[in-house]
């Protein structure tokens, strides 16, 4: 700090940059940018942001229903199955695999309960095909082609038509042998796919069946409507989530 002649001490002068006056924020800039940015995203992503929900939750009645219109407007049978099945997924079916005494044909055991092969059994009679008819006639002609699981000496129209490896058997029989490929577009709407679940194979009854379906959304995938083990009907993204052991057509093309 110099000192003047006065004797009083002078403050030494600022020596840098010339200050510069303050800019006023710019409140629409980035802000207009990140909601531009914001909206495209929804506008664009919103029908991706739906079936991105319902494989998270499965698809809704309202998404079935608008799938059910489309698929019955097919005029195939693969269609009609595939409607009749996401008809059924909206059903309370309580699982239930014991055996009742029921008629025969068209023989059916209580409408609120059922197992997975009750679903396929029932969504075919719904296009006018009795399996439980059709497969006891096979099974009457070629009983030992079958498989060889619960002691039973002769058919059984109560039961066999019930049993996934037994329509697995039935399937190879009259259906039309697709194969087990992973390819999505190999799956058509009212395709049947059998899977091994934990250790099953063909020779045990630790098998799984359900019916192709389209998923919800713009893209739909196939999907599948099915009814596992101790739970209720699902229509699901589940496809894959098993070891394919059988993909067939019936009838076969």
């Amino acid at each position: 700090m110099a000192r003047s002649r006065s004797g009083y001490y002078n403050a030494i002068e600022y020596i840098g940059p010339r200050p510069q006056k303050p800019k006023k924020p710019n409140l629409f800039g980035g802000w207009v940018i990140v909601a531009i940015a914001l909206g495209a995203a929804f506008w664009f992503g919103k029908p991706y942001v739906g079936d991105l929900m319902a494989a998270e939750k499965g698809g809704s009645e309202v998404e079935a229903e608008r799938v059910i219109t489309g698929l019955r407007s097919s005029g195939t049978s693969g269609g009609r199955l595939a409607a009749e099945a996401l008809r059924y997924s909206s059903y309370p079916v309580t699982y239930d695999p014991a055996y009742y005494k029921i008629a025969f044909p068209n023989g059916d055991v209580p409408s609120r309960k059922g197992v997975a092969a009750d679903l396929v059994i029932r969504c075919y009679r719904k296009i006018g095909v009795d399996l439980q008819e059709k497969l006891n006639e096979d099974m009457e002609s070629s009983f030992r082609e079958y498989p060889q699981l619960w002691s039973a000496t002769g058919p059984d129209t109560n039961i066999d038509h019930r049993r996934v490896p037994n329509l697995l058997r039935f399937f190879e029989h009259k259906g039309e042998s697709m194969g087990t490929g992973g390819e999505k577009n190999d799956y058509r709407p009212g395709d049947l796919v059998v899977w091994a679940l934990g250790n099953g194979t063909l020779g045990n009854a630790d098998v799984h069946i359900g019916i192709v379906v389209p998923g919800p959304g713009l893209s739909a995938e196939p999907w599948v409507v099915h009814h596992p083990p101790g739970g209720r009907v699902k229509w699901e993204n589940a496809l894959f989530d098993y070891q394919i052991i059988g993909h067939f057509r019936y009838p076969a093309e």
